[in-house]
């Protein structure tokens, strides 16, 4: 007995689609043209030359769901080093083929703001997608990968392990869903107003974080420098800062040799491991390893208090957080450096000094060849100089640095609430069709 088809219908529709019936579902083949792009390389491309050129790397990393040639910054390539490449018009999808994370796998952009007279190509690792038999209103086709069923289906579809890639031979295969042209029309401007509003939020939390840059940059001294260029009235004759070794600020642990931290004596349940990614997102809500209370004993110099700063060494180095008054008891990691700060200093203060551009760089060395960076001994630690004003003044820029940071901490949350607005919307807008097809 065959199961019962369910009808392509999204959960949600506008009003006066209710009585429009199902929508239909094709393969992309029956909707899209491939067309021909260029193969450069980013050394090809300046800001000088005649023919825009979208990289498959900004796709990934500049820019989401559209690209608009009348606003965003795009570079160029000469004509002369190109051939055979398709230009672009308004409502072409480019693709990019590969990504090294499951969530970039076939990343898509629809073009965008191109007038008449300029030239565009899509490059290297990129499929350029015409909808030759305007099947889909422009504005709609930038939402297409998007959907979560079509994002399932290509993650189903590529291959690679390190490095995933979709071909235009997968691509052909992946069902597409397709309302009337109203209907598109009516979710394309729904989904576009939230997409400004989520412009407009992203300007906002980028406008705080450029302000704080530039008041830690006020409030701290320039390097070679003794006094800061802005300080608060109260201490505008409190004289130079003092220079001291890091040495006499912190204690310093080094994490345990990875020896000690074998998954084997884990448990289900105790003694908390900190690992690097606290120190990057700062969040002390989950831990995904716990050791025994022997085990905790037996590594007791590397167990963090409250108020402890760990500093990420491994991955994404240089990153710090302070262990909060209610984390859970436990041990570092060897990819972390636990830094106990000594009385008569401010906590936030001494974080907000080893996040300063100057001094991330004094902390993580250079390879000889330049392109691999390793966090510098703790004896080189120990032996960096800082400059320290009165504890008096360390509490007041990091009072004022702690209500930034409230203010971009909310900025961020009222920003990621609308992104899961927008994802939950458009899994209403849209139907299920592998459900709806099985």
């Amino acid at each position: 007995m065959q199961a019962t088809q369910r009808e392509l219908k999204p959960r949600l529709r506008f009003p006066e689609f209710h009585d429009a019936g199902e929508w239909e579902e094709k393969r992309l083949e029956e909707m899209f043209d491939f067309q021909s792009t260029a193969n450069n390389s980013r050394a090809d491309l300046s800001n000088a030359g005649d023919t825009f050129y979208i990289h498959y790397g900004d796709i990934h990393t500049k820019f989401h769901q559209y690209i608009d040639f009348s606003k965003d910054t795009i570079p160029k390539i000469q004509s002369r080093l190109y051939r055979n490449a398709t230009f672009l018009k308004n409502g072409d999808l480019v693709i990019a083929d590969a990504s090294e994370d499951t969530e970039g796998i076939a990343k898509a952009v629809e073009v965008r703001g191109l007038e008449n007279g300029v030239n565009a190509i899509s490059g290297l690792h990129t499929i350029l997608l015409r909808d030759l038999r305007q099947n889909y209103v422009n504005g709609f086709k930038g939402l297409l990968r998007e959907i979560e069923t079509v994002k399932k289906q290509i993650k189903r579809l590529a291959v690679g392990a390190k490095v995933y890639s979709v071909s235009k031979t997968v691509l052909k295969q992946v069902l597409l869903p397709l309302p009337s042209h109203p209907e598109q029309q009516k979710i394309a401007e729904c989904l576009s107003s939230i997409d400004e509003l989520i412009a407009s939020q992203t300007q906002k939390l980028v406008t705080l974080k450029t302000h704080k840059k530039g008041l830690i940059q006020q409030l701290f001294p320039a390097e070679g420098e003794t006094q800061p260029k802005l300080r608060f009235p109260e201490f505008c004759n409190a004289g130079e800062w003092e220079e001291k070794d890091f040495g006499e600020i912190c204690n310093f642990v080094r994490g345990p040799f990875g020896g000690s931290l074998k998954k084997e004596i884990f448990v289900k349940d105790g003694y908390a491991i900190y690992e690097q990614s606290h120190a990057i997102h700062q969040d002390f809500d989950s831990f995904r390893y716990y050791i025994s209370e022997d085990k905790f004993n037996e590594l007791k110099r590397f167990s963090v208090q409250p108020d402890d700063i760990i500093m990420s060494c491994s991955g994404t180095m240089g990153k710090f957080a302070i262990i909060p008054k209610e984390a859970k008891t436990g041990v570092i990691n060897q990819a972390l450096l636990k830094l106990t700060v000594k009385k008569q200093l401010d906590i936030k203060f001494i974080k907000a000094i080893l996040e300063l551009p100057s001094n991330q760089e004094q902390l993580l060395s250079q390879s000889a060849g330049g392109a691999i960076k390793n966090v510098v001994s703790v004896g080189q630690i120990k032996e960096l100089i800082f400059c320290i004003p009165s504890l008096q003044e360390q509490q007041k820029i990091a009072d004022s640095l702690s209500s930034i940071d409230e203010l971009i901490t909310a900025q961020t949350q009222k920003l990621g609430t609308l992104k899961i607005h927008k994802k939950g919307l458009m899994q209403q807008l849209f139907p299920a069709m592998e459900e709806a097809s099985s």
